[in-house]
């Protein structure tokens, strides 16, 4: 999250008068992530996150919106989008729960109550993991369709841009990593992939939590704004990218990795196909997250608060994922 676009006062205090929200107590720029511009508003009906799109445009983003409000419905917690009233005027290329700010096409949703948990133990892998598949299964009957836009298409064309910031030995490896991943994608068992809507950015800092730190209570999942229809397990690998590696070194912390495993296959077990492919895909979710990252510190938009993240950082979950592939039972 960032702030890319100024939205004033008086601007965020007209969408909710339009959406019958209260009058606006207080508004405050968000600072972290790379791509949108989001504000915390404080209204007399409540908390809410007003986001901007900086990227997606009208046409895409009922997909992200709508898979929201379809997740909310099947019990996931998730910040659900705010709707217009009923009769209001939608403009063309909008829907009740898409809006118009300073030009820009966006969303509001409630708070979720609680916070990111950084430093995560086994409980909070377990929460995830189960939440993740229960997500997973939720978009089965999820009809809209969006690619992830941040596939191997995106990789491919992006790799050039940024191989020349990148020394012999990263160069190296990221022409290794992307010509495998493209081989893969190309064999039968990755076609036999379940699939359906993901989030694709599950880290961290996208999920909150109340509780305990030995009993703690997973309150949402939050900033779908990357989510596409892809492989179920490419989204879990993304997942255990994050929430069961060692920060500094990037290499598997193997109790994390089995807890939120565990938590997910206890709801969704895992495929024979999935089960092969599972190193694969975690060495793919290192790739996506490491182009990206490359993408947006060595060729960064402008922001009023942004801080981008350090590529060097999924360098190392990469290598450590070809060095040491996770070996399931």
């Amino acid at each position: 999250m960032a702030v890319y676009t100024e939205v004033s006062e008086r601007e965020a205090g007209a969408l909710l008068q339009a959406l019958g929200l209260g009058e606006l107590q207080a508004l405050r720029g968000i600072e972290g992530g790379i791509e949108n511009t989001n504000y915390f508003v404080t209204s007399s009906a409540g908390e809410w996150v007003l986001t901007l799109f900086e990227r997606l445009t009208h046409a895409q983003l009922p997909f992200y919106l709508h898979l929201m409000k379809h997740l909310a419905q099947h019990g996931v917690p998730v910040p659900e989008p705010q709707a217009k009233p009923e009769g209001a005027r939608i403009p063309a290329g909008e829907d009740d729960i898409l809006h118009t700010v300073c030009g820009k096409p966006a969303a509001l949703v409630n708070r979720l109550r609680g916070k990111s948990e950084l430093n995560p133990g086994r409980a909070h892998c377990a929460a995830v993991g189960d939440m993740l598949a229960r997500a997973h299964l939720a978009t089965r009957d999820y009809d809209r369709r969006q690619p992830n836009l941040r596939g191997l298409a995106w990789w491919n064309e992006t790799a050039p841009a940024v191989l020349p910031h990148l020394d012999e030995s990263q160069a190296a490896l990221l022409r290794a990593e992307l010509a495998y991943q493209n081989h893969v994608a190309a064999g039968s068992a990755y076609a036999a992939l379940p699939r359906g809507a993901v989030h694709a950015d599950l880290f961290r800092d996208n999920v909150m939590f109340a509780g305990t730190p030995e009993q703690p209570e997973l309150t949402g999942f939050f900033d779908f704004y990357f989510a596409g229809v892809d492989s179920w397990l490419f989204d879990l690998a993304v997942t255990l990218n994050d929430w069961a590696v060692d920060l500094p070194s990037g290499a598997t912390d193997a109790p994390r990795t089995r807890a939120l495993l565990d938590a997910y296959q206890a709801v969704r077990p895992l495929t024979d196909a999935e089960r092969r492919l599972l190193p694969a895909m975690l060495r793919a979710g290192a790739l996506r997250f490491w182009i990206s990252r490359l993408w947006d510190f060595y060729l960064p938009r402008s922001a009023a608060l942004l801080t981008p993240h350090d590529p060097r950082h999924f360098e190392r979950v990469l290598r450590q994922r070809v060095a040491a592939p996770l070996a399931l039972p």
